[in-house]
């Protein structure tokens, strides 16, 4: 058997089987570096994303090890609850990040990896896995997919003193300062990572991928439609994920409320998430809304291809602070997307030309958006798909790789 080009070390508070989210693209970079002729081991608690709940075989009680696509998974306890928030959301991270520590330790001092790899969120981790991998003079990389204490800041989830919160940035700037290099998914999370002063040299641009020859434009008629009972000639607005507050659903919504005298349009939010109830019970008895649970990943291209329009809606002030990894498969689908950002965020500028850009908290404007586009022709379809291939998960895992060999 041929040597491994590395032995690398991954810790991430949420892994495949997860199908959406941060779980999604931990896994794949996971069976990516693996099949790029690397040993991959990985520290990860049971799936629990997006429904926040721990399904059989898995548990979240006990430490469990299995086999997963060409890579070894050690999955440690974390406590968790249905559809959580608030506090428990915050209690959930720390805790896999005490249950796991030993692990990590362990395996690192063991195992001596040439590299340890630590997924953000959460930063809870970061302590033990950065110590370990310095005492074996192990490369340490950190893999930003999400700015969590600058999002939970802004979205709500979280209210700190004033004195609390300069404290917690300080630790984070002394936690992110430590690394060897830092990869992130957009330029402008690049740039807030390096107003925290960690050096440019040592930021490194990477953006979610998608696979493109698993999700393309669907060549034949959708099944999805027959067994939903939508007639062909109807314009579905499509929201596909994590249903929870920082995707500010209540906009889609409520723009389905403006249009439920229009008839041509229906509004199908499927996914699972802490607020998919209480929206359910505010906007479930429109006759323009279906809610639905998330969709097999076997059939996700057909369902991406459900959509005349992917809706993405965003809390104003989060476009720059986390860049949606739905986004890839929206793109790869060919299909129209409406998102709503202020015109000089990241996400407006990487879909610059592509889609359509609408003010952020503004559900008339996404209404009147869409009375737009169900009358025009789309004309933006390859312009999509090529943008979608410049982000194909060859290409990034490619440079995943050949960043962690450096």
């Amino acid at each position: 058997m041929a040597k491994p080009k590395l032995s690398i070390l991954i810790t991430t508070p949420f892994h495949a089987p997860e199908l959406t989210g941060v779980g999604r693209y931990s896994g794949e970079l996971a069976r990516g570096l693996a099949q790029r002729g690397n040993s991959v081991e990985v520290v990860a608690p049971p799936p629990y994303y997006p429904g926040w709940h721990v399904r059989a075989p898995y548990s979240a009680k006990r430490y469990q090890t299995e086999k997963l696509e060409g890579t070894t998974v050690r999955r440690c306890p974390i406590f968790i609850r249905p559809n959580a928030s608030g506090l428990v959301r915050l209690l959930s991270p720390v805790s896999f990040a005490i249950t796991s520590a030993p692990v990590v330790f362990w395996r690192v001092v063991t195992g001596r990896p040439d590299v340890v790899l630590v997924v953000e969120p959460t930063l809870a981790s970061v302590p033990v896995a950065w110590a370990a991998a310095r005492l074996v003079g192990a490369r340490t990389v950190l893999h930003v997919q999400d700015l969590e204490l600058d999002a939970a800041l802004v979205v709500g989830h979280m209210k700190l003193p004033k004195l609390a919160e300069k404290a917690a940035f300080a630790f984070e700037r002394l936690l992110m300062r430590g690394f060897d290099r830092i990869v992130t998914i957009s330029n402008k999370m690049a740039d807030a990572i390096g107003r925290k002063r960690v050096p440019a040299d040592r930021i490194a641009l990477i953006r979610n991928w998608v696979d493109v020859d698993s999700i393309k434009p669907l060549a034949s008629a959708n099944p999805y439609r027959a067994e939903l009972g939508i007639a062909d000639d109807r314009f579905v607005c499509l929201y596909s994920g994590q249903i929870g507050r920082k995707q500010a659903l209540h906009l889609m919504l409520e723009a389905a409320e403006r249009l439920a005298a229009d008839s041509r349009f229906v509004f199908v939010v499927a996914g699972e998430g802490p607020e998919k109830e209480p929206l359910q019970a505010r906007y479930g008895g429109l006759s323009n809304v279906r809610f639905l649970g998330l969709q097999p990943e076997e059939r996700l291209n057909a369902f991406l291809n459900l959509a005349d329009c992917h809706i993405l809606p965003q809390d104003a002030g989060v476009s720059d602070l986390v860049l949606p990894s739905k986004l890839g498969g929206m793109l790869a689908s060919g299909r129209r997307i409406l998102v709503t950002a202020d015109d000089d965020s990241e996400l407006a500028m990487f879909l610059e030309g592509t889609a359509s850009i609408v003010p952020p908290g503004d559900p008339d404007a996404i209404a009147r958006e869409l009375k737009l586009l169900i009358d025009a022709p789309d004309e933006k379809s390859e312009q999509r798909l090529d943008l979608a291939r410049s982000i194909s998960s060859q290409i990034c895992l490619d440079r995943f790789d050949e960043l962690l060999g450096r």
